[in-house]
């Protein structure tokens, strides 16, 4: 449900039921926790990755649509804007040689989408905000043409009942309006799934908090938004504006965003759902006919549309996730911080540090969230949106003398993160080969200390420096990242610059 709306309005009774019915699905959820029915432990992990199209002039193309028509895979599909694909990798086990089965599998269905694309004179891009989208790229005409992105704009439209307001401020301030959602969808990302048991979640759910900072900081690669240079990872900000719901006297009164990276460490998941129904009000009351404590009562699994449904417009970082499968329930982490890009090795390395770290952060004795405050935690993402692979972060010191200090995001990967990593990676009984090939692209982001935001930046300068204008700088650095994403070779070990043509 919510795969498959209709647009239309919704009335006074619509919400009422919704939100009774909000209620009944949070009441199936705490009993089938306290029936322990969810499914046993199986150490799956599963990956999506949104994708730009764009031509070879590195301009945005919008024609989703017609590219999808010749990919023909059921693996791939729209996304919220025109110029936008997403690409979803089917469950894997975590263990063995899974980060080179992904990879290969990666390369060769993107391989594959580049091709077919091409045959319409688009491409695909893997790149957290495409450089050389425009203002007059990102408006509701651009939408992808599909009922439930329509509702879901028109529903956050009147629920904040006036244009939204962008003003991120960073290299440079970015300050404009918008009519419609339309700009989120400048925001491409890598999702990582983790499935987990309930009494595992809560452990998962606090550690993945706590590495967002580390993950941005190394992944960076979102520094442009309509010709300006802003945050080295501009998602978040753009992301939170142009679904903010709240007029600025309901910001000024503390009223939580939609996207949110939350306020406190939590001890089950059962209160993130909860949350999310005590703060936010449902955008989309499309009501089930299903009856989850009678299905219940019954023997059977409810479906709990109705939550998984509200569950989905809030945007969290990172998600909780309840799904069925095979008419058995489960749990994942829905893990939403990395941007897409640039390259397949980056991502296959982006979620090695991933799994690794929360592994072993999660089994650790003293958990690094009785020792993180939560908001350190939150000023850690903020700074390392701001500031990438420059980044310098709070964490708490080493040892049993507490306290907590600041360094260097590279140095705090580089001297404590990486080897807590390769021990989670051997936890999972990952291949040491992949554990060591993979980890090691991280160490060389760390010591050279690139990504790909600070790869675009000082492309981009370096064409400003040979007298390029604005706009031809960023399309030539579209241009020469996407010849770069598609050899293959990770960000770190990319020449910087333009070529002499």
């Amino acid at each position: 449900m919510g795969e498959k709306v209709v647009a239309g309005a919704f009335d006074l009774s619509d919400r009422q039921r919704y939100r009774r019915k909000l209620h009944l699905c949070l009441e199936g959820l705490e009993r089938l926790l306290a029936e322990q029915r969810f499914d046993r432990p199986r150490n799956l992990m599963g990956m999506e990755i949104e994708l730009n199209l764009a031509g070879s002039d590195g301009l945005p193309r919008m024609m989703n649509a017609e590219v999808l028509e010749r990919i023909a895979s059921r693996d791939f599909q729209t996304e919220l804007g025109m110029f936008n694909l997403e690409v979803n990798i089917v469950p894997h086990h975590l263990d063995g040689r899974v980060f080179d089965q992904l990879a290969e599998e990666l390369r060769t269905g993107l391989g594959y989408a580049h091709r077919k694309a091409g045959e319409v004179a688009a491409g695909i891009m893997m790149i957290g905000m495409l450089p050389t989208l425009g203002h007059a790229d990102l408006v509701a005409a651009n939408l992808s043409d599909v009922d439930r992105y329509t509702l879901l704009n028109d529903q956050i439209v009147a629920a904040r009942g006036e244009d939204f307001a962008l003003d991120i401020e960073g290299v440079e301030r970015l300050v404009c309006t918008a009519t419609s959602i339309t700009p989120e969808a400048a925001c491409t990302s890598v999702q990582l799934h983790l499935q987990v048991t309930p009494a595992r979640f809560a452990d998962v759910w606090n550690a993945a908090q706590a590495v967002a900072a580390v993950q941005i900081a190394l992944g960076a690669n979102s520094p442009f938004l309509f010709g300006r240079e802003l945050w080295r990872e501009s998602r978040p900000p753009l992301f939170q504006q142009a679904t903010d719901t709240r007029p600025p006297e309901l910001q000024n009164q503390g009223v939580r965003p939609r996207t949110w990276f939350g306020e406190r460490w939590i001890s089950s998941a059962y209160e993130l759902f909860e949350e999310n129904l005590r703060y936010f009000p449902p955008l989309l009351p499309i009501c089930d006919e299903e009856d989850p404590l009678r299905v219940l009562d019954e023997g059977g699994v409810p479906g709990l549309q109705e939550l998984v449904l509200h569950n989905g417009t809030v945007y969290r970082w990172n998600r909780p996730v309840y799904g069925l499968a095979d008419g058995v329930p489960h749990l994942r982490v829905e893990n939403r911080v990395l941007p897409a890009g640039p390259t397949v090795t980056d991502v296959i390395a982006n979620a090695a540090l991933y799994y690794g770290l929360v592994r072993a952060l999660a089994e650790e004795s003293r958990p690094v969230w009785t020792r993180l405050p939560f908001a350190a935690a939150a000023e850690n993402f903020d700074t390392a949106c701001r500031r990438g692979i420059d980044a310098e972060l709070v964490w708490p010191r080493p040892g049993r003398s507490g306290g907590l200090t600041r360094m260097a995001a590279v140095n705090l990967v580089r001297d404590e993160l990486l080897p807590l990593a390769a021990a989670g990676l051997d936890a999972w009984n990952i291949e040491p080969a992949d554990r060591d090939h993979y980890l090691g692209v991280i160490e060389e982001r760390c010591k050279r200390r690139v990504n790909g935001a600070s790869w675009q930046a000082d492309t981009y300068h370096r064409g400003l420096d040979a007298g390029l204008g604005r706009d031809a700088a960023l399309a030539a650095t579209t241009r020469r990242y996407a010849e770069l994403m598609h050899v293959g070779e990770p960000v770190h070990s990319w020449p910087v610059g333009l070529p002499v043509s």
